[in-house]
Order: C-alpha cells, then structure tokens, then sequence
C-alpha cells in the first residue's frame, strides 16, 4: 500500500517551491532507506490571491501593495532566498506578472485526473515553479503553459484545447474552498497519510521524520 502525503500549495508562492524541494529531498532518503517503498504525491489547489485578473498584475507593485512597501518586499525576497539558499535559487528581479493561478492549477489537477504516474505530475509541478521563479514566464497563459506540459512529455495542442474552455475549473475551485473549509489558512501544507499535518516549508529532516512516524505507527 502506497504512503499518500497531500501538497496543498499555489504556484506564486516561494515557499511551496521550496517546501516541494524539501520534500522530494525527504522522500529520496526515505526511499534509499525503504527501496520497495510506493509514494503517492497528490497536489491540491490554493489560491494566495483568487482576485488575480485573468492577465495576471505587475509584480512588485502588487507586492509593495500587499506588504506594505519597497522595504518590507526586499526583506521579505531576501529572506526566502536566504532560507532557500542552499537548495535553490530564485530570480525575483526576472518576475514581471503575478498571475492568475487557476489555469496552473487546472493543468496539474488534469494530469492527475488523468491517471499520470505521481513522477510524471510531480515534473509538471516542478516545471511550473521553475518556469515562474526561475525563468520569468507568465504561468497564467495558455500558450506558456501549453509550453511547459509540452517540455514534460504531453501533447501541447490536446493541453492548448483544454485550458481555452472552461473544463474542470469549477472542480479546482471546489477543492481549494475544501481544502480551506478543513482548516489550512497558509502554504505549504502537507497531509501525510490523512494523520499528519505539517505546516511550512519545513526542512527535509524535519519533513523525513514526520513521514517515518507515519510509517513506524
């Protein structure tokens, strides 16, 4: 029976980039512990900012907006960038849009829907953050998007007709109003077996020894 641990996290949030990291980080170890091990990833919606415009805002006028400044959003950027440090790196200043997530979410949420192995959907996520945080693309966009799934091995112009209509939205907003009905206010969140919450991009150790008292119960 496969160990199931549930991301609940929104591709503009540094953090859930690198609580996803962290995680992948944890689960490698426990693997090499564990090599017959099965792991189910599943990635839930959250949307930091659901008012977005379609078209997505300027970024750092949004952020000074939101966190009260020019001052306040260097300190808040270089401190996740410190934190993230010896993991990964981001390039804010490559960042002109905060977008509209629901189309990066409905692409994540039809991979999975569509049977794709948890490694395939995790390379999407992957891409994703790595297309925003390190790259500067718009991930609102449907030809950006269509890009990126088309990068990680599906058919660009099947993802293209999907993201031009309406599939599946209602489906994504339903679960990221269950997701904040159950009690997650913040992200990362991750829900490990249904019996154990973390809250935060913790650390890998951290994260490994929450996975391992799931197993060890």
């Amino acid at each position: 029976m496969a160990l199931v641990v549930d991301v609940v996290s929104d591709f503009v949030c540094p953090w859930c980039f690198l609580g996803r990291r962290r995680l992948k980080a944890a689960l490698a170890s426990l693997r090499a512990e564990r090599p017959g091990l099965a792991v189910q990833v599943n990635w839930l919606p959250y949307f930091l900012n659901p008012g977005t415009p379609v078209a997505g805002e300027p970024y750092r006028p949004f952020l000074e907006a939101k966190f009260g400044g020019r001052a306040a959003v260097d300190r808040l950027l270089a401190d996740v960038s410190q934190a993230a440090s010896d993991e990964l790196s981001f390039d804010f200043e490559r960042i002109a849009l905060r977008p509209n997530t629901l189309r990066a979410h409905r692409l994540c949420y039809r991979a999975q829907s569509l049977g794709y192995r948890s490694d395939r959907v995790d390379a999407l996520v992957e891409a994703i953050f790595v297309a925003y945080f390190q790259q500067g693309r718009d991930i609102g966009s449907i030809e950006t998007l269509a890009d990126i799934a088309a990068e990680c091995g599906d058919r660009r112009e099947a993802v293209v007709e999907y993201l031009s209509g309406p599939s599946d939205e209602q489906a994504v907003r339903k679960m990221a109003s269950q997701v904040q009905k159950q009690g997650v206010t913040g992200v990362p969140f991750f829900i490990i077996d249904r019996r154990i919450a973390v809250s935060g991009a913790q650390t890998a150790t951290a994260m490994g020894a929450a996975l391992r008292q799931v197993l060890s119960d």
